[in-house]
């Protein structure tokens, strides 16, 4: 009996001594909760370190665009960015006063100015290259390949450290005349008027530039190589680069008193002040040179003259109306050819005015020069004073905003579908007047009354279709009148009027 009782307490207490056993073993519940606190960590840091691996991806993929505003390629923070951006211009001309009889030699009719002039070109080629490096520094290059040649149009760096100071340093736009400044894109008629015709293009120099007054002052003032009436720098006698030793300054200053008005209707008004002062001398400067083979005598003859530093001035279809003497040639060891000598200065006042659809641009250029011209009866001198100016006006027929700088189109053009694009009309009437000056003396003038008018008077009017805000057809009539330069020296009369129909296809992304 009592050995049968301790085999059952035997069999009773075994299992309960292996359940102390394993209660023994087993973590405590702090233990537990340190465990899964330590799990957590963990997990935490493996989605930080995913966290940190996409966004070092997002910020160093770069963002790639392509548009109606160009082709770019930007980093992802936005900060660097380079584009791709193009004009093309494909232009037809036809003049409708053009006559095969007017040149005369024997009886045999020969072929006039204007129907060499008749026919297709390509006005402008011309890809650009543009950016920002570090969201301060601008940069731009901008070739050009039409009219056969190739020439660098824009090649520069812009810092913009603050908005009122921007340095710029290259080759730019000139900062004087208002249509000249335009972005060409944007310029309502095929060619600009005659007051750019009197004011720099592009030049090489350094500007400082900026706007105050949350942009109701906007200025520019910069030094520059200099370059002649209505030309860039590549036209100089060395192409980009300082051709006389001498320097040019340029300002600007440009006012939207009511930029920033509740006044709805002088909200686009703006006006400016420009003005250029400097000196441009032509290579014709006089020197001593032998005068005979034997060297008995010496004589004063001037250097042949490669340059002048003078322009030649166009009709709205860019046909010549004006141009200085050239040397004749007869003289001999005597280049008689005009040419600048001495001190050049520019002064123009101008203003825009946007309202609705209308947009209304006026400037004015004065531009006077110091000239000579060397002839077998001595050296003549003066300082002529020409002037031009124009008002030209623009409406949206379909409604959309007029601005200096932009046309966007509602609704695109596409067929079949309901957009017509945007239709614009635009007006433009204008003036160049020659100095007098230039024409007094018979033969020893500075210009040949009977091939250089001394004033042209025009007016253009032009239907501008932007089938979408990359692409425009342009249809224009030009018509300019004339004072003088036709006939002979001893009887001047005024050239015939010039009616010029043109056109334009322009691409610009």
């Amino acid at each position: 009996m009592r050995t049968a009782t301790l085999a059952a307490l035997t069999l009773a207490i075994t299992p309960a001594a292996a359940v102390l056993a394993q209660s023994a073993d087993a973590p405590t519940t702090e233990e537990r909760l340190a465990d899964q606190e330590q799990r957590i960590k963990i997990l935490e840091r493996k989605l930080e370190l995913a966290n940190e691996a996409s966004t070092a991806a997002a910020t160093s993929t770069p963002v790639v665009k392509a548009g109606g505003s160009g082709f770019s390629l930007n980093s992802a923070d936005g900060k660097n960015s380079i584009k791709l951006r193009g004009t093309l211009n494909f232009d037809g001309r036809y003049f409708a006063d053009y006559d095969d009889t007017a040149n005369l030699t024997n009886g045999v009719a020969g072929t006039s100015a204007y129907r060499s002039a008749n026919g297709f070109l390509t006005r402008k080629i011309r890809p650009v290259i543009e950016g920002t490096l570090y969201s301060i520094y601008d940069f731009r290059f901008q070739p050009e390949f039409a009219g056969g040649r190739t020439v660098i149009l824009d090649s520069y760096v812009a810092a913009r450290f603050k908005p009122w100071a921007v340095v710029t340093a290259g080759k730019f736009k000139n900062p004087v005349g208002l249509e000249r400044l335009q972005t060409e894109q944007f310029n309502k008629f095929l060619e600009l008027g005659f007051p750019s015709s009197l004011v720099p293009n592009r030049d090489l120099g350094v500007q400082f530039s900026g706007a105050v007054l949350n942009g109701v002052v906007n200025y520019a003032a910069g030094i520059f190589d200099g370059t002649i009436d209505g030309n860039g720098s590549e036209n100089n006698p060395n192409p980009d680069a300082d051709s006389d030793n001498k320097r040019e300054v340029a300002a600007r200053v440009f006012v939207l008193p009511f930029s920033n008005s509740s006044n709805y209707y002088l909200r686009g008004l703006g006006v400016g002040l420009a003005a250029t002062t400097g000196s441009k001398r032509g290579n014709a400067d006089v020197s001593l040179a032998s005068g005979s083979a034997t060297g008995a005598t010496t004589q004063v003859v001037p250097v042949v003259t490669t340059n002048t530093w003078l322009p030649t001035y166009r009709t709205a279809a860019q046909q010549t109306l004006f141009s200085y003497r050239g040397d004749n040639a007869v003289t001999l060891n005597l280049n008689e050819a005009t040419y600048a000598d001495g001190r050049a200065t520019r002064l123009s006042p101008q203003a825009y005015y946007y309202y609705g659809s209308l947009g209304v641009i006026t400037e004015y250029v004065e531009s006077k020069q110091e000239v000579s011209r060397h002839t077998s009866a001595g050296t003549n001198s003066a300082t002529l004073k020409n002037k031009a100016w124009q008002v030209a006006a623009t409406y949206f027929l379909t409604g959309e905003d007029a601005t200096y700088n932009s046309a966007t189109p509602r609704n695109n053009f596409s067929i079949g579908q309901p957009g017509i694009g945007a239709w614009e009309i635009a007006a433009r009437y204008q003036k160049l007047d020659i100095d007098d000056n230039a024409f007094v003396g018979g033969s020893a003038s500075f210009a040949n009354p009977a091939t250089a008018v001394s004033a042209a008077t025009g007016y253009s009017v032009a239907i501008n279709w932007y089938l979408n805000q990359n692409v425009r057809w342009t249809v224009e009539y030009d018509h300019t009148s004339f004072d003088g330069g036709a006939g002979t020296a001893a009887a001047i009369t005024d050239r015939k009027d010039e009616n010029a129909y043109v056109t334009r296809f322009a691409l610009a992304f």
